[in-house]
Formats: structure tokens, sequence, C-alpha cells
């Protein structure tokens, strides 16, 4: 394990009594959440029936998870640095159980939109629990365990599409609700029995300007993202959004170089190792997100097309769930390439693997097994990107600050999702096939989706090329590793 990812010397001493069961638990909890991001998945067509309600406000159930994400991301993971990383965990987790609870309940549009909010808010739940690996665990388990944490958010939303479409298509819609709900009741209960509260943590007084401004922010330019080809993206809505946001964030920015005790400490993000990482995680996200879009779709059309196989949404989840078992699979072999070459170079082998599903998928997409091995190849690079990218964060931040700026990598990667979403939507409406009088997205129009997923691989191997030597990043990681958390985040801000 390199030194990059030590623990701080004053918890050096102390390791928990159990370990794997402290991994175990922490990754389940993160595929629980992550389970989330899939549920309404197959029952969003049926959602204007079933709450009474146009399409376009259904919509809203999917939009408002990811506000609340985005949102509630940094904030808990800077209150967990102050107030304790187990303590925001399982608070993070008695929001999803509520918000599953209330949409199980819901029979119109308004308490499902609450319930959703209140699932997003439980997004920070895998952020934590990388942050509490590293306070809690010996140092030579540290890299398996923070890319296994990393990659449940993969797993989750690989399991979670057939997952939902076997219980959409078996049973009330309701039971998917109350299915996450008992796996968060689940995940509490083992939290509170088998993880320990960390003891590092930094006090202090919660920024609240800094956390409305990043709040709205956020919402401002997801919102725009998210709801630009809906509204229009000339439209005077979506660029006066567009426009809100960067002045709000700008003037954010401002607040938090001059504020002394920042929600985001920007110095730290700043550094080089930090912020290339965080810009190669946009990357990543826009990546990985290209294949979740692209593979159901090819799937689901009608064979009459000549391109769709003409498939169901459990047989499109089916063949997407082995991705998730290769992103958990991957994470020990990501673990070690990064002991034995840093995760910089793993990172950047990722990236490249990505890149070659997605060539390989425009090449081939006539058969089910081609969609199986291309979400398998995509599926082994994103595991290899995401448990590289709390390496590098982790390396170059003071113990003090580990949740906090996991959180906000983990919104850089959500930012790059969303991004995704926006731009693949814009090049399918606008490559369309006519099929029976309805227009349908082209070949092209996916192949040319592939293409710009590849790409975006690409840029993040260009973008972490630009990290710091492994080298320089042991070097400063040894000396913000001996420094108490006080004196760290004093150095942080000088």
């Amino acid at each position: 394990m390199s030194d990059a990812l030590a623990r701080p010397a004053e918890a050096a001493g102390s390791a928990p009594p159990r370990p794997n069961a402290v991994v175990a638990v922490l990754a389940f909890a993160g595929i629980v959440v992550s389970l989330m991001q899939t549920l309404v998945i197959p029952i969003v067509p049926e959602l204007p029936k079933l709450l009474d309600a146009p399409a376009s406000d259904t919509a809203w159930a999917v939009t408002a998870t990811l506000l609340a994400a985005a949102v509630a991301t940094p904030v808990v993971g800077r209150l967990g640095d102050m107030f304790g990383k187990r303590r925001m965990l399982l608070v993070s987790v008695v929001m999803l159980i509520a918000g599953s609870v209330v949409c199980a309940l819901s029979e119109s549009l308004v308490p499902m939109i609450i319930g959703r909010v209140l699932q997003g808010l439980a997004s920070g739940v895998i952020p934590l629990g990388i942050s509490i690996m590293r306070d809690e665990l010996p140092a030579e388990r540290l890299g398996s365990a923070t890319a296994m944490m990393s990659a449940s958010l993969g797993v989750g939303g690989a399991l979670g599409l057939p997952t939902a479409a076997l219980i959409a298509d078996n049973f009330d819609w309701h039971v998917l609700f109350w299915t996450s709900a008992a796996l968060g009741v689940v995940a509490l209960g083992l939290m509170l029995t088998l993880v320990p509260e960390s003891k590092v943590r930094t006090g202090g007084r919660f920024d609240l300007v800094g956390g409305l401004g990043m709040a709205a922010g956020l919402v401002c330019l997801l919102l725009a993202v998210s709801k630009g080809a809906d509204w229009g993206w000339g439209s005077a809505t979506t660029i006066g959004l567009f426009l809100s946001s960067v002045v709000i964030l700008l003037l954010w920015g401002w607040w938090e170089l001059r504020t002394e005790q920042p929600l985001v400490d920007l110095r730290t993000t700043a550094r080089r190792q930090v912020l290339v990482t965080n810009l190669a995680s946009i990357a990543v996200g826009f990546a990985m997100f290209a294949m979740s879009l692209v593979l159901p779709q090819l799937l689901q059309l009608p064979a009459q097309t000549g391109y769709g196989l003409g498939r169901s949404m459990l047989i499109a989840g089916l063949v997407m769930a082995p991705s998730g078992l290769v992103m958990m699979a991957t994470a020990p072999v990501s673990a070690a390439v990064s002991k034995a070459r840093g995760p910089k170079v793993t990172l950047m082998i990722g990236a490249l693997i990505v890149a070659a599903g997605y060539i390989l998928n425009i090449v081939l997409m006539s058969e089910v097994w081609h969609f199986v091995l291309v979400s398998c190849v995509i599926g082994a690079g994103i595991g290899f990107t995401y448990g590289s990218m709390p390496a590098l964060i982790m390396a170059a931040v003071p113990a003090s600050e580990t949740a906090a700026a996991n959180s906000l990598n983990t919104l850089m990667r959500s930012i790059g999702t969303s991004t995704a979403s926006a731009i693949a939507g814009v090049i399918l409406a606008q490559m369309t096939t006519d099929f029976g009088g309805y227009a349908l997205p082209s070949q092209n129009g996916f192949k040319v989706v592939l293409a710009v997923g590849a790409g975006a691989a690409l840029l993040a191997f260009a973008v972490a090329s630009l990290i710091p030597r492994q080298q320089q990043a042991r070097v400063g990681a040894a000396r913000v590793a001996s420094e108490p958390a006080g004196e760290a985040g004093a150095a942080v801000k000088s």
C-alpha cells in the first residue's frame, strides 16, 4: 500500500475489530443507495397514468432526485468531517428509508416527488463510507476497500435495472419502494451494529451561506442541463438558468475564499492532483452514462428497424447486470495496480478500457451477446477508474477534509452523467429515422453517441496524464499525514 493512502498518524495504532465486516456493510449500503437511480426507470413510461399527471410533470420524479443528490452530497460530506461521518451516514440512510416509504404510500405526483427528493438526500453514503474507511481500516486494506466502495455506485445501478424491471412486471409498482425501504432498514441495522464512528473530526461552524450558494448554483446548472431539451436550449428559461448558475457560483467561490470555515476549501480543491482528478471525473461520469443510455434502447427497439433487438426491459436489464459484477470483481485488481504503479496509472488504464468498449460496440451491435461483452468491457474500465479516484483524492487532502473532498469528487461524476444525458438526448433527437410514422433514433445516431462516449473516455485519459507523478503525490501526502488535523487544515488555508 502506498504511503499516499496511509491513515493519519494519530489513528495508526487502532484498528476496527472486524474490518471485513466494515467493508462489506459499507459496500452494501453504497449499492442500496445507488439502486435508487434505476429504481423508477421501468415505470417511467407508466407514471403519467399511475400518478394521474402529465408526462412533463412526472419527469420530476427523476429530476428531483438528481437535484437533491447534487446539493446533499457536498453538504453531507462537510457535515461528516465536522460532526462525525458515521452519524451523517446513518442520517443519510434514514432519509433513504423515509423517502422510500413516502413513495410507497403515494398515489399522486406531489408525495412522489417529495419521496424522491428524500431518496436523493442519501447520495452522500458512498463518499462518507470511503472516508470512514480511510480513518478506520488498516493501511494495507484501504486500497481494495475504497475501490470496492467506489465501484458500488456502478454496481447498484447495473443490478438495479433488472431487479426493478422484474418487480414492476410481476407486482404492484409500490413494491419497488417497499423493497428499497426494506433494504435501507437492513443497511441501517448493519451500520449501527458493525460500523464504528471515526474519531477524525474538524468541528467548527457550518458554512450556511456557502451551502445555500452552492445549492442555488448547482440547481440552476443541473436544471438547465437536464430540462434544456424540453424547454428549448435557446429558451429564455434555459439561458437564464445557465447565466444564473455562472453568476451564483462565481459569488459562491468569492465567499468560500474569504470565509474562515468554508463548505469547500477551494485552496485544497485547486491543488493540481485534486483539480485534475475532479476534471477527469467529469469525463468519466460522462462516458459511463453513455452506456446506460444507448445499450438498453438498442436492445428494446423493434427488430423491424433493422438494428433494434426487440427485447423486453427485463432482458435489457439482465444484459447490463454482468457489468456490475465485473465492476466489483475489478476493484481488488484496481487496488493492486494502484499499489504497484500508482492510482494515476490505474485511472488512465481504466479510461482506455472504457474507450475500447465503446469502439467495440460501434462494430458489434447485432446480437445480445455483443451487448453483454461490451457492457462487461466498459464495466471493467469503470471499475478501474472508480477505484482509483478516491485514492488520488485522499492522497492530496488532509484526513480532516476527506469526506468533503470525496463528496465533491462524487458530485463531479454526477455533473458528467447529467451532461452526457443532455448531449446524447440532443444527438438522438436530431438523428432519427421514420418507423411507421414515428421518429426513432437512427442507428447512426447511436453510433455517434457511442463515439462521443469513447471520446469522453479518451479525454479522461488525457486529463489524467496531467496528474502529478506518484512520487510527488507521496511526498505531499506524507506531509499532510504527518500533521495533526487542525494543523493540516491551517496549512491548507495558508
